[in-house]
């Protein structure tokens, strides 16, 4: 075999390596339903394969305190900043990807609350005789509703029929089983599950618009293609399917 036919070959390899990158994503739950449009679109066009890890926002931000480094992560964009501001995460690889607020959902084929109202809202948690809704000590919608029945003056009304499981765990699931009589979670992470019908939104007056995003982890020593992936996951073009998706646009965008 010649010098150069070698070169050539080991190069191709060398490309070969490079377009088949494996990128180490860590994420919230919210946009798992989107991730499992556009994930196989990316890696179709770019040969690059992506691997997920599912985590509540809390334990994730313990993990890269703790040192852990993914590729890159997704979750709220003020999580985001301060990482950023800790030098944990790439304040120059990171994106708004669109805002998610908290639904109520119930079992499929019961009646719907009247949560048309602030009014209606406070009396359909009063009324219901079990409500399911995430950790406040792990997610910030369980530890914003948290806050919520303080704010609404029920708190102890609330405690007796209160179950705290994330939908990540399982939560919605207590709906659609019939355990649990109403949910209360982002509405990306449960538009999608089975056995359940999703109502529509909780009042503007005790709702949480949740800007989530991505970013690049500061010590990837190889970004680009979980760079790439961000900006994928940004492009105006996916829009649409983050809307579909239970995402609003973020601002900015």
């Amino acid at each position: 075999m010649s010098f150069r036919l070698m070169l050539a070959i080991l190069a191709s390899m060398s490309g070969s390596m490079a377009l088949g990158a494996d990128i180490h994503v860590m994420t919230g739950g919210a946009p798992k339903e989107v991730l499992a449009v556009l994930t196989p679109q990316f890696e179709q066009r770019t040969g690059h394969k992506v691997h997920f890890t599912y985590i509540v926002i809390a334990a994730m931000q313990q993990k890269l305190a703790a040192g852990e480094k993914p590729d890159m992560v997704l979750m709220p964009v003020p999580a985001i900043d301060a990482r950023v501001k800790e030098g944990i995460l790439r304040g120059d690889a990171r994106a708004a990807l669109g805002t998610i607020r908290i639904g109520l959902v119930v079992r499929a084929g019961t009646a719907a609350p009247d949560i048309s109202t602030l009014d209606s809202f406070k009396q359909a948690m009063l009324a219901a005789k079990s409500v399911v809704h995430s950790n406040p000590a792990a997610t910030p919608s369980g530890a914003h509703l948290a806050k919520v029945w303080e704010q609404l003056g029920i708190a102890d009304a609330m405690k007796p029929k209160l179950t705290f499981r994330n939908a990540l765990d399982g939560g919605a699931q207590l709906v659609s089983k019939g355990e649990a009589e109403i949910g209360l979670y982002p509405s990306s992470e449960v538009m999608a599950e089975k056995g359940i019908t999703l109502i529509g939104l909780i009042p503007p007056e005790v709702q949480l618009n949740t800007v989530y995003g991505a970013a690049v982890h500061a010590a990837n020593p190889a970004p680009e293609p979980a760079i790439a992936f961000v900006k994928f996951l940004a492009a105006p073009a996916n829009a649409k399917h983050w809307k579909d998706g239970g995402f609003e646009p973020a601002e900015g965008r």
